[in-house]
C-alpha cells in the first residue's frame, strides 16, 4: 500500500506493545520510513529482533528498524508516543532533547497540558488509539482493523492515519477529550479484566462496580472545572449494561488486557482526588476498580 502523502514520513513509535505495533505496521506499508522503540531487556524488543520487525499472526511482516532507545539527533518527521500515561515521565526527557518536529503521544491520559509544555507547545500533538488487536505468546501481532475510528487533534495527522488504512477522525480540543473519556477507559478495562482473569465472563455486580467507578471519576473532573461528556453521563443502569455487554464482546481481550494502563489512569485520578477537599469517597471508589497486580504509582498529589 504506497502512501498517497506527497513523501514518505520519517516516524519513529515508541511503545511496542499491541497499539504501537499496529501504527507501526500499517505506517510501513503505507511506505514510511518506520522505527519501533521498544524497552531495554524487554521480551518484546528481544520478539522484534528475532523476526527483524513485526510479524502478524498470518505470517505478514513489515521490516521496520528495531532499537531500544529513541535517536534524538534524528529530526523524525513525527514520533508518536503509545506508551502508558503512568510510563511517559520516563521517555519525556528524551522526547524534550529530541529534534523531532512533532512528538503525537496517543493514549489516554489527564495530563496532556503538562506533556505538551514538557516537549514544546509547538511540535506536542495528541490523540486516541482506535486499535483493537493482540500479541501472541510469540509475539506475533493479530491484527484486524475495525471501524472504530482513532481521534486526532489536526488534520495532517488524521490524514496520515487514513492513507495507512486506519480509519480515524478530527478532534481538535483532545487535551479536554482525553481527560473527560479516561474514566470510561478506565472502566472498561477494569470491568473486563476482572472476568478475564478468572476465565469467565464478567459479572453484572462487577459491571456495577465500574459504573461507581466512572462516576466517582466524573465527580473528580467536575471539582476540578471539567465537565464529564458522552456515555459518563448515562443513567447508571444504561453504563452497567454497556460494561457487562462490552466484557462479553468479540474483542474483550483486546480491552482487557490492559491491566497495567487501567492502575496507572486510577492512581492519577486518585491522586488528584487527594488534592481536593471532599473527595475521599470518590477516591475509594475508584480504587475498588484498580487491578491488584503491581504498585500503584503517583498517589501522593502532583506537584507539576
Amino acid at each position: 500500500m504506497p502512501s498517497t502523502t506527497s513523501q514518505p514520513l520519517s516516524i519513529a513509535v515508541i511503545g511496542a506493545g499491541r497499539i504501537g505495533s499496529s501504527f507501526a505496521y500499517q505506517l510501513h506499508r503505507a511506505g514510511h520510513d518506520v522505527t519501533v522503540v521498544a524497552r531495554p531487556g524487554s521480551k518484546r524488543l528481544a520478539q522484534l529482533e528475532r523476526g527483524n520487525g513485526i510479524v502478524l499472526t498470518t505470517g505478514e511482516r513489515a521490516e521496520v528498524t528495531v532499537a531500544d532507545r529513541l535517536d534524538e539527533r534524528k529530526p523524525f518527521d513525527v514520533v508518536i508516543v503509545t506508551v502508558l500515561a503512568h510510563q511517559v515521565d520516563s521517555v519525556l526527557p528524551a522526547l524534550s532533547r529530541s529534534k523531532a518536529r512533532t512528538v503525537l503521544f496517543m493514549f489516554a491520559t489527564p495530563e496532556a497540558e503538562r506533556l505538551r509544555a514538557a516537549v514544546g507547545a509547538e511540535r506536542a500533538s495528541f490523540g486516541f488509539a482506535g486499535v483493537l488487536a493482540t500479541i501472541a505468546e510469540d509475539g506475533k501481532l493479530n491484527l484486524k482493523i475495525q471501524r472504530v475510528k482513532a481521534t486526532l487533534e489536526e488534520q495532517r495527522w488524521v490524514d496520515l492515519f487514513v492513507d495507512a488504512g486506519m480509519p480515524a477522525k478530527l478532534q481538535p480540543d483532545m487535551a479536554s477529550y482525553l481527560r473527560t473519556h479516561a474514566p470510561l477507559t478506565i472502566a472498561m478495562e477494569s470491568v473486563t479484566g476482572m472476568g478475564m482473569a478468572e476465565g469467565r465472563n464478567t459479572r453484572w455486580s462487577e459491571a456495577r462496580i465500574g459504573t461507581r467507578g466512572i462516576k466517582a471519576s466524573s465527580k473528580i473532573l467536575k471539582a476540578t472545572g471539567d465537565k464529564p461528556v458522552g456515555l459518563s453521563r448515562a443513567p447508571g443502569f444504561v453504563l452497567t449494561g454497556f460494561l457487562w455487554a462490552t466484557a462479553r464482546a468479540p474483542f474483550r481481550e483486546a480491552v482487557g488486557d490492559s491491566d497495567a494502563e487501567a492502575r496507572g489512569l486510577i492512581d492519577l485520578y486518585v491522586a488528584e482526588a487527594r488534592t481536593k477537599p471532599g473527595m475521599q469517597d470518590a477516591a475509594d471508589a475508584l480504587l475498588a476498580l484498580r487491578p491488584g497486580d503491581g504498585p500503584r504509582v503517583h498517589l501522593a498529589p502532583r506537584t507539576a
